[in-house]
């Protein structure tokens, strides 16, 4: 009940900053070397990943764009531009359901040769209709997770190498949703069941919680093997709020409008929702902070199954045989994970 107040009065938490707070607020005063940075941020076309984009832009960040609309991503680069001229900005493609696509954009992007500071895994999507994506993988686990997975397996060496050789902590962000609290069961087991071309299990709310579990324990078992690695870079996973944002598309419609309605007062505004990735990717105050939760600019708890250890190694280890085109042997209760 106190927190609910906290969170509807907006009152800041220990790190100064609370619901209400805006991502331009949270980065105004940030002496971390901004204009020296370069980062991915996925889902920037639209709603908070757009916001994230403008206001790192305005702090004279470099910006990757990538995007699978790349006429969407060349408007949100030119809205940006028509705010800061100066700004840095590379539009690329990428297609997060398709894992062939993570490994041309990674690959593209290093032909580069630019350094990567900055990871916002942020891009979502959350799909009424039950689809498979090319690689064998439920939508919106392979959009939201899956693919997020592998870009980050396949930049960390770049961010690596980045922080080693200027001193700058590297911070990867994984956007997550406190709905992964929503989703109790087996992980890979329903995987499996809802990754059927012909699922009767499906059901859009779980899928989509058990995508923002799976961030949160990709989360900590990353933040675990990077420590293991000695590596100067650290990553954290935030929950943005309820805000409504083009998440929604697949439900649009008199009563999604009428629910927004009703609950507009627990709403964020798309400013406010990204002020926690923004934070978690900025502040001096987390330097070296990594593995953690984070709501409203603050550290929180997630759900007691996305704080198992055993479920991060396990969902880790099922992560690397899909990521490596052997999806099928996930599900296959021989091998020890289902």
């Amino acid at each position: 009940m106190l927190d609910s107040f906290y969170y509807l009065a907006g009152s800041p938490g220990p790190s100064g900053f609370g619901s209400k707070s805006t991502a331009e607020q949270v980065t105004a005063s940030s002496p971390l070397p901004l204009p020296s940075l370069t980062a991915i941020i996925t889902g920037a076309t639209s709603g908070i990943g757009a916001e994230t984009a403008r206001v790192l832009a305005k702090r004279r960040v470099r910006l990757i764009l990538p995007s699978r609309n790349l006429k969407a991503a060349e408007e949100t680069k030119a809205r940006i531009l028509s705010e800061c001229s100066d700004s840095q900005i590379i539009v690329m493609p990428l297609d997060l359901s398709s894992l062939s696509s993570v490994t041309n954009f990674v690959h593209q992007f290093q032909s580069l040769n630019l350094p990567l500071n900055l990871l916002i895994n942020n891009a979502g999507k959350f799909s009424h209709d039950h689809a498979i994506s090319e690689d064998g993988i439920e939508m919106t686990f392979a959009t939201n997770y899956l693919g997020h997975f592998l870009l980050t397996k396949l930049l960390v060496n770049t961010m690596a190498e980045t922080a080693k050789a200027t001193g700058v902590e590297g911070r990867i962000v994984n956007v997550s949703s406190s709905i992964h609290g929503w989703f109790s069961g087996d992980m890979i087991k329903y995987l499996g069941q809802i990754s059927r071309n012909k699922s009767r299990n499906y059901d859009a709310t779980r899928a989509y919680a058990l995508s923002k579990l799976a961030n949160v324990l990709h989360t900590h078992e990353l933040a675990r093997r990077l420590k293991q690695m000695e590596a100067n870079v650290s990553v954290n996973c935030v929950h943005p709020g309820i805000v409504r944002t083009r998440l929604t598309r697949d439900r649009e419609g008199f009563i999604t409008d009428l629910v927004f309605f009703m609950a507009s007062k627990l709403l964020k505004t798309i400013p406010q929702a990204a002020a926690t990735t923004c934070y978690v990717a900025t502040s001096p105050r987390l330097s070296h902070v990594t593995g953690k939760y984070f709501s409203d600019c603050n550290e929180a708890s997630p759900s007691k199954l996305a704080a198992s250890p055993t479920a991060a190694a396990r969902l880790w280890s099922a992560s690397e045989i899909m990521v490596n085109t052997k999806s099928k042997l996930v599900f296959d209760p021989n091998n020890g994970l289902e």
